[in-house]
């Protein structure tokens, strides 16, 4: 079903890691301290090449890491 999509939106839950895996473009919100895997303050990880990462800019704001999201959805093709 992944592979369907155009786009997978998801936080760092089996579903992300699934999608980049399978090479399938995934945009991951992630909370302003997490771990290696997602590096420390990229938008890419080594890992899963088609992820784009959007984190909280400080602990508990998901506000801004969600309008990230939203503004980039909007541009989105």
């Amino acid at each position: 079903m992944i592979k369907n999509l155009d786009l997978v939106i998801s936080i760092n839950t089996s579903v992300a890691h699934l999608a980049g895996a399978l090479g399938q473009e995934v945009w991951v919100l992630l909370p302003f301290s997490t771990d290696y895997r997602w590096t420390l303050d990229k938008t890419r990880t080594p890992w899963y090449p088609t992820a784009t990462l959007f984190r909280q800019p400080a602990i508990g704001d998901w506000e801004s890491a969600l309008a990230e999201v939203v503004t980039q959805l909007q541009l989105y093709k």
